[in-house]
C-alpha cells in the first residue's frame, strides 16, 4: 500500500504541473506571447511576456522558465485567464520560454534577443563609429572630434552604450517662456526663462508650477520625467508626465498620468555622420506632454544625424519596445516630422507596416530617393545655366534677365528660378561624394544672374565627420571611406564590383524642359542645347557629360523593401499634412529659414501616390497656409489643433469599426480632419477655406512641379529610373525641331527617351517588413513566431 500511495502521489503531482508536457487527453495548451514586440525582434534582454491559461487549468500552479531558469515570480495577474511578466536577463540570440500548469498542455516560445546596441533588422552597422563624450573633444590629425553626450559618465563599449539617467522637470506658468532645450550639454546652460525647469523629488512646490489635464481627464501637477540613454547606438530622450508620489517600476503597472499614447519626433535634413550625437529634436513638446503622451526621440531618427532609414526603422522598433516595457501598453503611436522627418515617417509606414499608427507631416518631402533625384536635377540645371553654351545662347537671343529666369523656372517646374538654387546651395553636386574642399554656390548677390562662385574651405570637409586621412580622395586616398548617402547605407544597398555602394541615381532618357518646350516658353534650340550639355555628376562629385545610370540592385531594393514607399501600405495610416510656402527664395514671403526645398507640389505628389495605389487618397488630410509665424511649418495653434485631430482620428480607428484596416482608416476620419487652407490674404490666418479651387487660386498655395514632371514625368514622381522608348517627334508638338536638331537629340538619347506610361525600372510591390540581417538587398521577414505545445 505504501508503494501504491507513493505512485498515486507522484501521478497527482505530475498532473498538477501539466505532467511531462501533457495535461491529459482533453487538456488544451497554454499560449505564450510577447507583448512588447514580436518574439523574434526582442532587444536589450527584456520582454513583456503573456501566458494565457486555458479553461480548467490550475493558475496557481503556473511555472515559467527561460532556458531552465525559473522566472515565475515576475508574473502578475493581468486578467482572469492571463498572466504577464517582465522577463529580464534574456541572452543574446535564441531563448526558450517554457510555461506549464496543472490541467493544461505545457508550451514553449522561441524568443530571439538582440543587444541593446543593435542591430535587429538593419544589417551590419557602420564602422568606425565615434562615441559621444561627457565633454566635446576637438579633432586631431588622426582622431575624430566627439560630440557632447550630456551624460555624467562615458560610453562603456564599442556600441557607445552609456549608463541611463533620469531627471525631472516642471512646466512653469511663466508667460512668454523659452522653448529652448532645458537640459543642454555642458558647458551650455538652460535659459533662465525656460518653460521647463529642473525639479527635484521632495522639493517644496514651486510657486510657478503649472497644472494640466490629461486626455484621460486627470488634472495633475505638470511634472515631467525625462529618461535618457542609448538604444541602437543613438542617444534617446523620452519624456512623460510623472507623479513623484507614486512608484513607476515598469510597464506592468503604469501611472495614471500616462494615457498610453506615444509621439516620435523625426528630425529633418540629411547627414552621413559616423559620430554619436544627442537628438536634434527636442523632447519638450508641450501639446503632447500636457495630455499625458510619451514624447520620444533619438539621434538616429534625425535625418541630420543618420540617412539610413533601415537603421531608423530598427531604432523606432527598439524604442517602442522599450516604451512598452518601461511605461506600459500602447494605444497608438504617432510620428511627427518635417522635411526629411516626413520622409522617415512615410518610409517606416512602408518598411514596417504597423510600427506607426498615424503621421503628422509638415514641409513634407516624399522619400529619400526621389528627393535626392530632385536635388541632383536642380544641381545639374544650375550648373548647365552657367555654362558658356547656354549663356552664349541667351546672349545671342537678346533676352533680359527676367526672360531668362522665366525660362529657367519653366524648365525647373518651380514657381520661379530660385528654388533650384536653394537645392544647389544646400546639396550641391560637388557635395554628393560626401567630401569636398571647395563649396560651389550661387550667392545672394548672384542669384538673378545665376553665376556660380567657388569658396575654398580652410580644410577639407567630409560628411562622415572623420579625419581626412580616413576618407576617400581620388588622388591621395583612393581606398578611403566614402561618405555619400548610399555609402552610409551600404548594408541596405550592397556594393558593386568596384567596391562602391549601389545607387539609385539616374537621369538616362530624361528630356529636361520638355513641357517648357511644348508650352512655347523655350525654343527648340534651347531645349536641344540644354539636353546636350546637362550631363550628370559622377560618384566623386564631378560633373561629366554622360547621363547617370542607376544600379539595378539598388532600384529593386528601394521598391521591394518599402524604402521607396509602397502607398498601398501607407493607406493603412491616417496622414495629416501641413503645407506651407517654401517654393522660392524671393519675396513676397519672407518666412524664417526659407530654403526652396519644401515645395507645395510634394504634398500633391504624396496624395497622387495614394490615389494611384488605392483609388483614393482620403486617408490623407491637407491643411495649407501661405504664411506662418514659424516660417514654412505651421503656427503653434494649427499644429496643436492637428495633434488633437490626429488623436481623435486614431481613437475612432481603434474603437472598433469593421472591415480592412484601410477601410477603417477612411471610415474613422473625423469631420475635424477635413481639408482646408488659410489664404495668404487672410490677415488673421483664421478663416478656413474648404473650396480647393479657391485655395489653388492663391499664388502662395498653388502647386508647381518637379524637374522630372516638367520633363514629362508624372506628378507622383515615383520613377527612379524610367523605361525607354524611341524618340518620337510627336512628343514635341506643337514645337517643331529641325532635322539637324532631331539628329542631335538622337545622339544624346541613343538608347531612347523616357516612357512615363510604364512603371519605373526595378519597380515591384513592397513585401512588407524587411530584414537586412542576412545582407544587403534584404529579405521579407517571416511570420512572427507563436508558441507551440510541448
Amino acid at each position: 500500500m505504501t508503494i501504491l500511495r507513493q505512485v498515486l502521489a507522484v501521478t497527482a503531482a505530475v498532473a498538477a504541473l501539466g505532467g511531462c508536457g501533457s495535461g491529459g487527453g482533453n487538456a488544451a495548451p497554454l499560449e505564450i506571447s510577447t507583448l512588447s514586440n514580436r518574439a523574434d525582434l526582442i532587444s536589450d534582454g527584456n520582454a513583456i511576456v503573456a501566458v494565457r491559461l486555458p479553461s480548467g487549468s490550475n493558475a496557481s500552479s503556473l511555472k515559467v522558465e527561460v532556458d531552465g531558469r525559473d522566472v515565475t515570480s515576475s508574473f502578475v495577474v493581468a486578467s482572469g485567464d492571463s498572466r504577464q511578466g517582465l522577463v529580464s536577463g534574456l541572452a543574446v540570440g535564441r531563448n526558450v520560454i517554457v510555461a506549464q500548469a496543472g490541467g493544461a498542455v505545457s508550451a514553449q516560445l522561441i524568443v530571439t534577443n538582440a543587444p541593446r546596441g543593435g542591430p535587429v533588422l538593419a544589417g551590419a552597422q557602420l564602422m568606425p563609429y565615434i562615441c559621444a563624450t561627457r565633454v566635446a573633444r576637438a579633432a586631431t590629425a588622426t582622431a575624430a572630434a566627439t560630440n557632447a553626450s550630456g551624460f555624467g559618465t562615458e560610453a562603456v563599449d564599442e556600441q557607445c552604450n552609456i549608463a541611463a539617467e533620469t531627471s525631472y522637470f516642471y512646466r512653469s506658468t511663466l508667460a512668454g517662456c523659452s522653448t529652448a532645450n532645458p537640459h543642454p550639454s555642458p558647458p551650455a546652460t538652460a535659459p533662465a526663462n525656460a518653460c521647463f525647469k529642473p525639479y527635484t523629488i521632495g522639493m517644496a512646490t514651486p510657486a510657478d508650477l503649472a497644472t494640466t489635464t490629461t486626455d484621460g481627464g486627470l488634472t495633475v501637477p505638470y511634472i515631467v520625467r525625462l529618461d535618457r540613454g542609448v538604444i541602437n547606438r543613438g542617444i534617446y530622450e523620452m519624456a512623460v508626465l510623472f507623479d513623484p508620489a507614486k512608484p513607476w517600476a515598469n510597464g506592468l503597472a503604469p501611472q495614471a498620468t500616462w494615457t498610453g499614447k506615444l509621439e516620435f519626433l523625426f528630425g529633418g535634413s540629411s547627414g552621413q555622420s559616423r559620430r554619436q550625437f544627442r537628438p536634434a529634436s527636442l523632447w519638450n513638446h508641450d501639446a503632447a506632454l500636457a495630455k499625458g503622451w510619451v514624447v520620444a526621440t533619438n539621434s538616429l531618427i534625425d535625418g541630420s544625424r543618420n540617412s539610413n532609414r533601415a537603421v531608423m526603422t530598427d531604432t523606432v522598433m527598439m524604442m517602442k519596445e522599450d516604451v512598452i516595457e518601461r511605461y506600459g501598453p500602447l494605444k497608438h503611436t504617432v510620428a511627427s516630422g518635417c522635411s526629411a522627418g516626413s520622409m522617415t515617417a512615410f518610409a517606416i509606414s512602408s518598411t514596417f507596416p504597423g510600427l506607426l499608427d498615424g503621421l503628422l507631416t509638415s514641409c513634407a518631402l516624399n522619400d529619400a530617393e526621389s528627393s535626392n533625384q530632385e536635388s541632383v536635377d536642380c544641381g545639374l540645371l544650375v550648373e548647365a545655366y552657367d555654362r558658356p553654351r547656354w549663356r552664349n545662347l541667351m546672349a545671342a537671343s537678346g533676352y533680359s534677365l527676367t526672360d531668362i529666369n522665366r525660362k529657367k523656372a519653366a524648365i525647373n517646374g518651380h514657381a520661379d528660378y530660385t528654388a533650384c538654387i536653394g537645392w544647389f546651395n544646400s546639396f550641391g553636386t560637388n557635395k554628393l561624394a560626401g567630401n569636398f574642399s571647395v563649396v560651389r554656390e550661387v550667392t545672394t548677390a548672384n542669384r538673378e544672374t545665376g553665376v556660380i562662385t567657388e569658396r575654398p574651405l580652410a580644410e577639407p570637409t567630409n560628411l562622415c565627420q572623420l579625419p581626412a586621412s580616413q576618407v576617400y580622395d581620388p588622388v591621395t586616398n583612393p581606398g578611403g571611406l566614402r561618405c555619400s548617402h548610399w555609402e552610409h547605407a551600404a548594408s541596405v544597398w550592397g556594393k558593386r564590383a568596384d567596391g562602391e555602394a549601389n545607387a539609385t541615381r539616374d537621369n538616362t532618357g530624361v528630356q529636361y524642359g520638355l513641357k517648357a518646350l511644348t508650352s512655347g516658353t523655350i525654343t527648340p534650340e534651347e531645349f536641344v542645347t540644354l539636353n546636350e550639355t546637362i550631363g550628370s555628376v559622377n560618384r566623386s562629385g564631378i560633373n561629366v557629360p554622360a547621363r547617370a545610370v542607376a544600379d539595378t540592385p539598388a532600384l529593386e531594393t528601394a521598391y521591394r523593401s518599402g524604402l521607396m514607399p509602397d502607398y498601398k501600405l501607407v493607406a493603412r495610416v491616417p496622414v495629416l499634412d501641413f503645407r506651407g510656402y517654401d517654393d522660392s527664395l524671393e519675396p513676397p514671403v519672407t518666412n524664417t529659414g526659407r530654403s526652396g526645398l519644401h515645395q507645395i507640389w510634394k504634398s500633391f505628389a504624396n496624395r497622387e501616390r495614394l490615389q494611384k495605389a488605392n483609388g483614393t487618397s482620403t486617408n490623407m488630410a491637407m491643411w495649407r497656409y501661405g504664411v506662418s509665424p514659424n516660417g514654412f511649418v505651421p503656427s503653434d495653434p494649427m499644429a496643436a489643433e492637428g495633434f488633437f485631430v490626429m488623436d481623435q482620428w486614431l481613437t475612432a480607428l481603434k474603437s472598433g469599426s469593421t472591415g480592412t484596416l484601410e477601410a477603417r482608416v477612411l471610415a474613422s476620419r473625423p469631420a475635424s480632419a477635413g481639408d482646408y487652407c488659410l489664404l495668404s490674404t487672410d490677415a488673421t490666418q483664421s478663416i478656413k477655406v474648404t473650396n480647393p479651387a479657391t485655395c489653388d487660386a492663391d499664388p502662395l498655395l498653388v502647386r508647381g512641379m518637379s524637374p522630372r514632371e516638367a520633363a514629362g514625368g508624372p506628378l507622383s514622381n515615383d520613377l527612379l529610373k524610367c523605361q525607354l522608348k524611341p524618340l518620337d517627334v510627336a512628343d514635341y508638338q506643337p514645337a517643331v525641331l529641325s532635322a539637324s536638331q532631331l539628329d542631335r537629340m538622337r545622339t544624346v538619347f541613343a538608347g531612347g527617351v523616357c516612357d512615363y506610361s510604364k512603371p519605373g525600372v526595378g519597380y515591384q510591390p513592397s513585401w512588407g517588413i524587411t530584414t537586412f540581417a542576412a545582407g544587403p538587398g534584404g529579405q521579407p521577414l517571416p511570420a512572427a513566431p507563436v508558441s507551440t505545445p510541448r
